[in-house]
């Protein structure tokens, strides 16, 4: 191993080291709604900045992020929070990505390339990487921070990668952003249809692509 290479690897760890450490000192706020919406209320112009960055790190170590989803709806509404958070998610997917290839791939694939299974998923990746990653990141009950790493250890391109959890992950981001809003409104008194529909769409989010697994199968 080359000097250079292990000194990409030693500011690699130094960085992850740092964003965990960050990561846990805030994890109580990233698991309470009630304190992380007024955290991102007292930020005034850095709202969205600090926004965008808390979303990229907790996804980039794996913290879920789908209660920052929610709350962004509650603070930015539906369109504003949608977007800021497919952002977010799909920077720290991106992150995530790049960690798990730059520190696992190389021994995943010494230990694990003479696996069937392994050189399947390889093979299909190679040659159906966007509809792979498209197909698994349309579930929004997916792992998602788990596949970010998983997908890391496979050839799939850096692009299709990017562009097929940015595609694939907006219907359950706009879902779950649908639902912090709609929740404000409930808390304020205005009504529990929109909760209700938000939920609705989650749900039928989830099922979809068991119909489209199973139309496929009998087809």
């Amino acid at each position: 191993m080359s000097t250079a290479f292990r000194k990409g690897y030693f500011w690699l760890f130094i960085l992850l080291g740092v964003v965990l450490a960050i990561s846990i000192q805030h994890l109580e706020l990233l698991l309470n709604p009630q304190a992380l919406f007024e955290a991102l209320c007292s930020l005034g112009i850095w709202t969205v900045p600090v926004f965008l960055i808390a979303h990229i790190l907790a996804t980039m170590v794996g913290v879920p992020g789908t209660l920052l989803v929610i709350v962004g709806g509650a603070k930015f509404g539906l369109w504003w929070g949608s977007l800021w958070s497919l952002i977010g998610a799909t920077g720290g997917a991106i992150a995530a990505f790049w960690v798990a290839r730059y520190l696992l791939q190389n021994w995943f694939r010494d230990r694990f390339s003479k696996h069937r299974v392994y050189r399947n998923i390889d093979k299909v990746m190679d040659t159906h990487s966007f509809n792979c990653v498209l197909a698994v990141r349309f579930a929004p009950l997916s792992p998602f921070n788990l596949v970010n790493f998983l997908f890391g250890l496979t050839s799939v391109s850096v692009s299709a990668y990017a562009l097929g959890t940015l595609v694939g992950i907006a219907p359950g981001t706009v879902a779950y952003t649908w639902i912090g809003l709609a929740g404000l409104e409930a808390i304020r008194g205005e009504g529990l249809w929109p909760l209700t529909l938000a939920l609705g769409f989650l749900g039928l989010l989830s099922i979809v692509p068991i119909y489209l697994r199973n139309r496929s199968v009998n087809s």
